[in-house]
């Protein structure tokens, strides 16, 4: 006997109340991207779906199950999208959320202003987000992603790979650690970015399950204040960039004092300014490297 169809607007509303029990934050939302990953369709779609078939609500029903014990939606569905591209993310690379969009964006409009070919250094790399963005979006753009855990190299390569046979510049990837990288490009770098670890050793058990359980601990713990890996970013930085160069770097909420001062007790550095995410929270600094 086969079994009937399940009406698409019930399982859904089912499947919400599953992920607002669990605690996932956004559970409506959620609960279309998973249904629209079972049909193979885009979420703007549902609307003219009226029904799953048996198969397709059995699988909806084990992926609710996955989210509901808090593993993260994009890990789940195998994807993420970050300004204008599509990003292949799963176990082993931090996952980009969308106030990183800023701080790429920012970087984005500075290599733009640097002339025909800017040359742009992404450090703490992850699955690429923020230099495939810049190699897609600037053109002529020399984008260099250094990245130094195995597994993150991994995605960075794969999506690198994909964005590349879309018809995007290719992107210089380097295994290696901020404080030691690319020397060759010292003084010739017209923008350095970077989304770096930056969670507080102590504040580790307070963050979400998905980032805490899932993302790797590299790519979040960096010290007993967070900001560790942003003084290396900063002394590299500083290496790296021409004079007039653009340093912007990604922080947490609670570091948009601490983060500029890290900048500005350096010395070097002219303009530096914090700056706030799209909803009011303190996310990134810039600062702009000074004549010697």
């Amino acid at each position: 006997m086969i079994a009937p169809p399940v009406p698409l607007r019930p399982a859904l509303q089912e499947a919400a109340h599953r992920l607002a029990a669990a605690g996932v934050e956004s559970p409506r939302w959620d609960a279309e991207q998973l249904v629209a990953h079972v049909l193979g369709v885009s979420r703007t779609s549902l609307p003219v779906v009226p029904n799953l078939d048996a198969a397709q609500y059995d699988a909806l029903q084990g992926l609710v199950a996955r989210r509901a014990a808090r593993e993260p939606l994009q890990h789940i569905v195998g994807s993420v999208g970050f300004r204008y591209v599509d990003l292949a993310v799963g176990a082993g690379v931090f996952i980009p959320r969308p106030e990183t969009e800023d701080v790429a964006g920012y970087a984005i409009d500075a290599a733009r202003r640097c002339g025909e070919k800017p040359l742009v250094v992404d450090l703490c790399s992850g699955s690429g987000a923020i230099a495939l963005s810049v190699a897609h979006e600037v053109k002529g753009a020399v984008v260099h992603a250094v990245e130094l855990d195995p597994g993150a190299l991994e995605w960075l390569r794969r999506n690198a790979a994909a964005r590349e046979r879309a018809g995007d510049a290719p992107v210089a990837i380097h295994e290696g650690d901020v404080s030691h990288a690319l020397p060759e490009l010292d003084g010739t770098v017209d923008v350095v970015v970077s989304n770096p670890p930056y969670v507080p050793l102590a504040e580790l058990t307070d963050v979400e399950p998905e980032v805490r359980d899932h993302d790797p601990t590299m790519a979040l713990v960096a010290g007993p204040d967070g900001l560790d890996v942003i003084r290396e970013v900063e002394k590299t930085a500083r290496r790296l960039l021409k004079a007039g160069g653009i340093v912007v770097v990604e922080h947490s909420d609670r570091q948009g004092e601490t983060a500029p001062k890290v900048f500005a007790d350096a010395g070097g550095w002219a303009d530096v300014e914090d700056h706030a995410d799209l909803v009011g929270r303190p996310r990134y600094v810039t600062a702009t490297k000074m004549s010697p």
